[in-house]
């Protein structure tokens, strides 16, 4: 089969053909991203049919997400020894893979086989994207296409569960893995149609260099015992916890010795340590963490604060969610605008802002507020989020040199998943924390005011780590020169 290049793709479909190729790898990351959150619907029944503790249930979550963290890191080199068609096509081929075999297995083993093989997927696909948006389109377009981008992925988290409810209510948990299959399809077949075998915007030779596997092995190793780390600290083994947190710092510190020694002799590190000589890059990248820690963390913290702080129902917390839900996607898609015509750092600042104002509102709530003013404040947070989304890369990546870039959207979002595996981690361990220094547990049915000023103080460091990434991102309007000569890797 002769794949033309980019540039006869580009003849032939003319000037809409960038925005073809945003649809192409749109759909997948929106299989993938749908992927990773409509699970947990199926947990229960899952549990159910295996017969299994909530411990082992949860793996099916904790092992997508160690799988997609670490796979994020192998994006670059991917793309580079195998071109952008072959790469994003294989990754849809092991998302359908992972979906048919956990909807089709009979052992629980092979259902977590398949979600490890999924979360591999998303890993890979999550950061292309990014490197489209900044190579095919130009400067004055950039933002538009990130808006339209993140517009169509926020809808899929948005809408997944729900649909996800009513197909196990219908079909059982084995439709939930099935639901990512048209997705798969649809985006196999709209890459062989408009997603080029090389590079949108120029040619990238296939490199022969072999994958750093000692760098893999570090990240993974590092990856899973901070995972394991924070939740052994909500455990009641404090020595079980330092051990892990403690193997997790130095396994991260051996992956940076690493790669810096590879990239010295001339290698193809899994992470290019020039992306952190740009200033610019390196405060994006702190931002990144703190903004995952406070998205996932908050992501965890809001329904249990409606549910058991507040005690209302699961249905009520869905209806109270939605219309910021919505109100993000149309943000998103404004913002995506702005960004084109507006300083990136000023827009991330106003959303770590509003951000950071929804959390710290959050105290202002007692038993007896009205629904409304909940409502509004998830609204005010949503809003942050929109700003903050479409920007956050775009100012970060765009004084990279171009064969950095892959590096650079592979090293922001592994960074923005660790900050996020962290977040939830954080929250569950303070709230624990303050709830015990109240008289307090969620073991109580019944709910108070001690328990309410428990979960005021976690929106309060919530609200605190905001205004951390606020300092980060004010550095994203200096304007730093970068390296004189940078790595080809």
């Amino acid at each position: 089969m002769n794949n033309p290049p980019p540039q006869s793709l580009s003849s032939r479909y003319g000037e809409r053909y960038r925005w073809l190729l945003l649809l192409s790898v749109m759909v997948g990351v929106m299989a993938s991203i749908m992927s990773s959150t409509i699970v947990n619907v199926a947990i229960p029944g899952m549990s159910h049919h295996f017969s299994l503790g909530q411990e082992r249930a949860q793996w099916v979550s904790s092992g997508f997400m160690v799988a997609m963290t670490v796979s994020m890191l192998t994006t670059p080199w991917l793309l580079s020894r195998y071109g952008y068609r072959r790469t994003y096509v294989g990754t849809m081929v092991l998302l359908l893979a992972g979906g048919l075999a956990g909807g089709l297995a009979s052992d629980f083993t092979l259902v977590l086989i398949a979600r490890v093989a999924e979360g591999l997927a998303a890993g890979v696909v999550q950061p292309i994207p990014a490197i489209i948006i900044l190579r095919a389109f130009q400067p004055h377009e950039q933002g538009r296409a990130s808006g339209i981008f993140g517009m169509g992925v926020v809808l899929a988290p948005a809408i997944g569960p729900s649909i996800g409810g009513v197909l196990v209510d219908l079909f059982g948990w084995r439709s939930i893995f099935f639901m990512v299959v048209p997705f798969c399809l649809a985006s196999i077949w709209l890459a062989y149609k408009f997603v080029p075998t090389t590079a949108p915007g120029g040619v990238v030779a296939a490199r022969s260099d072999g994958l750093d596997w000692r760098g893999l092995a570090l990240g993974t190793v590092g990856t899973l015992c901070l995972l394991n780390g924070l939740v052994a600290l909500r455990g009641d083994s404090a020595l079980h916890a330092t051990l892990l947190l403690a193997g997790a710092g130095i396994a991260f510190g051996a992956f940076v010795a690493w790669q810096k020694r590879l990239a010295a002799n001339g290698g193809a590190p899994l992470m290019n340590l020039a992306l952190f000589q740009y200033r610019q890059f390196a405060m994006g990248s702190v931002v990144a963490f703190i903004y995952g820690t406070a998205l996932f963390g908050s992501t965890y913290l809001l329904p249990v604060y409606m549910q058991v702080g507040l005690q209302l129902s699961a249905s009520h917390v869905g209806t109270i969610l939605l219309p910021a839900g919505i109100v993000l996607a149309i943000t998103i898609a404004g913002v995506g605008r702005l960004a084109d015509r507006h300083p990136t750092w000023l827009l991330v600042c106003t959303g770590l802002l509003l951000l950071a104002a929804s959390f710290a509102l959050m105290v202002l709530l007692k038993l007896d507020s009205a629904l409304w003013l909940l409502v509004a404040f998830a609204v005010i947070g949503r809003i942050g989020l929109g700003f903050i989304l479409p920007s956050l890369n775009l100012g970060s990546m765009r004084p990279l040199a171009k064969p950095l870039i892959p590096q650079g959207a592979s090293a922001i979002n592994f960074l923005r998943m660790l900050g996020g595996a962290a977040g939830v981690s954080l929250c569950a361990i303070v709230l624990e924390w303050r709830l015990a220094a109240h008289g307090d547990s969620l073991a109580n049915p019944a709910t108070s005011p001690a328990r309410l000023a428990a979960f005021d103080e976690v929106f309060l460091m919530l609200a605190g780590l905001c205004a951390l990434a606020i300092v980060a991102a004010w550095q994203l309007r200096v304007k730093a020169p970068g390296p004189a000569s940078v790595p080809e890797h």
